[in-house]
């Protein structure tokens, strides 16, 4: 690795106690010169790293059943600036549920909202809650789903 001049830090910390053939944490962060490399990348049970794969997986990119990070593909949750995941909330939300400020999903909630029942300020679907329109049976789905009323049943009359 090159020199720059710069005053850099490194954190490499691993479990010596193995679980399934990987260590119970990982943590990888920061260049290291030793290797040649650039950004770390962390594997273990819980990743932590500027690239992180496992079970809980915490980084820059993260790959792992849990992933949390600016880009996060996850299995089952992925949370982060783009996500991927059964359930997938952050700026840009893909997965079977997909909270954001973009989802898409089959059940979408967000800004733009793309899915089979989808709520949001612009929302393309099957089953529809926008600015615009409330389809009854988006109404009846996500009133299930919801703590506050979707219809505003109330009209004010100007007296």
């Amino acid at each position: 690795m090159k020199n720059r001049g710069l005053p850099y830090r490194s954190i490499r910390k691993r479990s010596s106690r193995m679980v399934w053939g990987l260590p119970l944490y990982d943590i990888a962060m920061g260049p290291d010169p030793a290797k040649g490399e650039l950004r770390g990348h962390a594997r273990g049970i819980v990743a932590i790293g500027d690239f992180a794969t496992g079970i809980l997986a915490l980084g820059g990119v993260a790959r792992g059943i849990v992933a949390v990070g600016g880009l996060a593909l996850g299995l089952l949750l992925g949370v982060g600036g783009l996500c991927t995941g059964a359930l997938a909330v952050g700026g840009l939300a893909i997965g079977g549920i997909a909270i954001g400020g973009g989802a898409i999903g089959g059940i979408a909630i967000g800004g733009g909202a793309f899915g089979y029942y989808a709520v949001g300020g612009g929302a393309l679907g099957e089953h529809v809650i926008d600015g615009m329109r409330q389809d009854p049976e988006a109404v009846r789905f996500f009133g299930n789903w919801l703590p506050f009323p979707l219809e505003f049943p109330y009209r004010h009359s100007r007296n």
